[in-house]
């Protein structure tokens, strides 16, 4: 056993680095060094804020999380580090894992998958959430020429925004209320437009902003017969919605998209979805994602600044000592 250090959320809205026992590898597990993590804006903010309801504490439970919401809880799935012991195949390799924010943590070689080369450390971060990317992407099943927008410019919509910049003949729009999110859309190679101003008449609008009014828009923005993929999740949030007026004339459809399940009908297994999105993170148009970096022992002051807004960010780097 070895002491390692830990970032917890001891209670809603106070987070501490906490020392961990770390066991030695066994048999078929890797010790990994962490290089750098991320810090998901939006589901690891609501639980630093203690607002994951009770009814999803099941479900919202990280791979390796330990404690149980709403606090103490260590909570996190953006890790990228080194393995130093384990497997002659895997030593030294640079991985990626959904584990917390660690310095050094043992895991079964299964849960890690190898970043390919021209995927930087830090960029392969954003690995998770271009795995939900991926998988919106696949839920909302969108046909060549397609008009489609995306709804919140935060990592995971800007995500999906990356992905589909590449899709044959779309015309893909991404909308957001900052209008600072314009530089954001220029980098990732689609356009842009603030909530009032965006184009209507679209096939298909994907929704991750996290705010009704957003998912409200969404519906506005459809075509007759078009659908609203919600990537959102609102934690303990209620969320009012007017499916009056012509909201069944139109014929529109709300779909929901969720990382924890694959269409049974792509065929692909969730080993597969993790590696296509490292693949994807070769795309250095991915780098406009990462919009700042902290040292892992600046994190109990860095997470309440994320949580409550003061200090923006899409994804927020964290490195940790002795990284390369």
């Amino acid at each position: 056993m070895f002491d390692e250090r830990a970032f917890w959320v001891s209670s809603p809205g106070s987070g501490e680095l906490r020392t961990e026992s770390v066991p030695e590898p066994g048999p078929g597990e890797v010790l990994v060094r962490t290089l750098h993590s991320g810090v998901s804006r939006g589901t690891e903010t609501l639980v630093f804020q203690g607002r994951v309801p009770e009814s999803q504490w099941a479900t919202m439970r990280a791979p390796f999380q330990a404690g149980d919401f709403p606090g103490p809880v260590k909570y996190g799935y953006l890790n990228v580090g080194v393995v130093e012991e384990g497997p002659d195949d895997l030593r030294g390799k640079r991985v990626f894992a959904l584990y917390p924010h660690q310095t050094r943590y043992v895991v079964p070689r299964t849960a890690v998958t190898v970043v390919p080369d021209g995927v930087p450390a830090a960029r392969a971060v954003l690995t998770g959430t271009v795995e939900t990317a991926v998988n919106a992407v696949w839920d909302a099943n969108p046909q060549v020429g397609d008009r489609i927008t995306v709804v919140g410019a935060g990592m995971v919509g800007s995500s999906v925004a990356a992905i589909l910049a590449g899709f044959p003949a779309a015309d893909v729009h991404l909308v957001d209320a900052d209008p600072a999110k314009k530089s954001v859309a220029e980098a990732l190679g689609v356009d842009f437009a603030l909530p009032q101003d965006a184009a209507e008449d679209r096939d298909l609008v994907i929704h991750a902003s996290a705010n009704p009014a957003g998912l409200a828009r969404s519906l506005e923005l459809l075509r007759t017969e078009g659908t609203v993929v919600e990537l959102s999740w609102y934690g303990d949030r209620d969320v009012p919605l007017r499916l009056g007026e012509n909201f069944h004339s139109r014929r529109l459809t709300i779909r929901s998209s969720q990382v924890g399940g694959i269409l049974p009908q792509r065929g692909r297994t969730y080993a597969e979805r993790l590696s296509l999105a490292l693949a994807l993170l070769r795309d250095d148009r991915f780098d406009a994602l990462i919009t700042g970096r902290s040292r892992f022992d600046e994190l109990p002051g860095v997470m309440p600044r994320l949580a409550d807004g003061s200090l923006p960010a899409l994804c927020h780097v964290i490195d940790y000592p002795g990284r390369n």
